[in-house]
């Protein structure tokens, strides 16, 4: 039996709707982590649905790292400046800068990064790189995730990362 504390929670950790939340739950028979995860489904589903839709609107979000050794910006679009004030956004704008500033990425997405670079190309890549703060999600998990709370398609422009003595 599904409870509303259950739904509750599952909204707070995924930004889910309600009926969503409630949906996932009952298809998961009240297995919480397996909600979670149709939940995420769910959510990617539908960005793919909106990955054509233009993004010209969004921000652009400074991360400073400890005492201003190293500093990032990142530039993340969506489809409206109402988007672009949400919470939601604002938080999926200051994650990416904040991975930027800490994990160094050569380029948004794996076809991106140099060919002669050492390693695999999703390790220096942005959107597959493991988020610093959960490394059960990728950076694009995090994208995907916004879009499904937001409604809009929303993707990572461009970036630059800056550390003190290395330009």
């Amino acid at each position: 039996m599904v409870t509303t504390d259950d739904i509750k929670r599952l909204r707070e950790e995924t930004g889910a709707g309600v009926m969503d939340s409630k949906r996932a739950l009952e298809e998961a028979n009240g297995d919480f982590e397996r909600a979670k995860k149709i939940v995420r489904e769910q959510g990617i589903a539908a960005a793919a649905k909106r990955a054509e839709r233009e993004t010209s609107q969004g921000l652009v979000e400074a991360y400073i790292h400890g005492v201003g050794r190293i500093g990032a910006l990142v530039e993340v679009q969506c489809e409206t400046d109402f988007v672009a004030r949400t919470d939601t956004f604002k938080q999926l704008a200051r994650d990416v800068a904040m991975q930027v500033a800490a994990m160094n990425p050569l380029a948004i997405s794996p076809e991106d990064v140099p060919d002669d670079h050492v390693g695999k190309r999703e390790d220096h890549a942005l959107l597959t790189q493991s988020f610093i703060r959960d490394p059960g999600l990728t950076i694009n998990d995090l994208v995907q995730s916004a879009i499904g709370q937001t409604g809009e398609n929303i993707r990572v422009a461009r970036f630059s990362r800056f550390e003190l003595g290395t330009g």
